[in-house]
């Protein structure tokens, strides 16, 4: 007659690889049963090695079968692969619980006016929302979110955000003299944006988007090294030549293990504010097939309308000024499916590191 005990005893004798400890002593035998005649064992290891899964499996196995038991059913659950992120597990804003890299292949394309469209349109459904200015060449942030002339305050060390439409906001912008031109090297670049990230109070967050400069240089690593970035947004116009530049952007996300949350196509149709009609003045549909070479979706096109950029140049998004028309109907429609991809990604937790290329640094 086969019972526990006996079953336990045997696990007992079963050393933890690497350890001098057996598996029952240190807790990792979670349940035992026999079930007409067969024996059930249920494991949960600390390792996700296969080789310490097989090693036990194989131990275990050959022992209880002096048992002569008809049959071993040996259950062996290991932790989840966490998601490999270009930080490789550093992190300096520990409060916050998503980060946004909105990137361009080039200037013009309109991601400033993206980033914070985006940003108040997650805080009007009901998120706790940050917004980091992060291209040290061109802060445009402050203009377009009304705190132009605006002096953050300083406590002690440590600086508090501006509130801004429900947001908070921090702009290398805000702490310059207005039209200063800041010409650093990459290592002055990277090192302003580290400073901005530890020594500015943001508190905790559900997301904190970055506004970066274009292309895919000091800005963009400095940031991958210093916060596990849950998603990237790539924004984009319809011209080949913004698609261009778009790819390398879009590679960039992928060598630095960030998560494609999608892309934006910007400037995608004209809206005329007389009648109301949209006319593809510069095309429309094109990202489509360089999101599905990445895997990944468009998440909505905005189309120009003259309030976009009249509510940027006065400090009132069109999604504040006018939070009904078709415009910020999209921006909002954004940001639901750019939320719920956050939420996929922290569900998820794992990858498969071998699709995974080697991280640039």
């Amino acid at each position: 007659m086969i019972d526990k005990s006996s079953i336990e005893n045997i696990l007992a004798k079963v050393i933890y690889p690497g350890f001098t400890k057996d598996i029952v002593t240190f807790g990792f035998v979670k349940e035992i049963a026999v079930e007409d005649g067969a024996l059930l064992v249920h494991l949960d290891i600390p390792s996700t090695a296969a080789e310490i899964e097989s090693q036990l499996r194989e131990e275990i196995t050959k022992r209880l079968s002096v048992l002569g038991a008809s049959k071993i059913d040996l259950t062996i659950d290991k932790p989840r692969i966490p998601r490999e992120t270009s930080s490789h597990g550093k992190n300096l804003l520990p409060k916050i619980q998503n980060f946004v890299m909105v990137s361009s292949g080039k200037g013009g394309v309109g991601k400033s006016t993206t980033t914070v469209n985006i940003a108040i349109a997650l805080a009007q459904q009901g998120k706790r929302v940050g917004l980091l200015d992060a291209d040290i060449y061109g802060p445009n942030i402050p203009r377009m979110m009304g705190i132009e002339g605006q002096q953050p305050v300083f406590l002690g060390k440590t600086i508090k955000p501006i509130l801004a439409h429900h947001l908070k906001v921090m702009s290398i912008g805000s702490l310059i003299e207005r039209g200063a031109s800041l010409i650093w090297k990459g290592a002055m670049v990277t090192q302003a944006i580290e400073q901005m990230l530890e020594d500015i109070e943001w508190g905790s967050l559900d997301v904190l988007l970055f506004d970066m400069p274009p292309g895919t240089g000091d800005a963009q690593l400095a940031l991958a090294q210093s916060l596990p970035v849950t998603a990237g947004v790539c924004v984009t116009t319809p011209q080949k030549v913004a698609l261009d530049d778009t790819i390398r952007s879009m590679d960039m996300f992928t060598q630095l293990h960030i998560p494609i949350a999608g892309l934006v196509e910007n400037m995608s149709g004209f809206i005329c504010p007389e009648t109301g009609k949209e006319y593809d003045i510069f095309g429309k549909g094109t990202t489509q097939p360089l999101a599905d070479a990445y895997d990944t979706v468009v998440l909505g096109d905005i189309p120009i309308e003259p309030a976009i950029r009249e509510g940027g140049d006065s400090g009132l998004p069109i999604t504040v000024i006018a939070p009904s028309c078709e415009t910020s109907k999209r921006y909002q429609a954004i940001a639901s499916t750019l939320w719920d991809t956050l939420q996929k990604v922290n569900e998820e937790g794992g990858v498969d590191n071998e699709a995974i290329q080697p991280t640039i640094f």
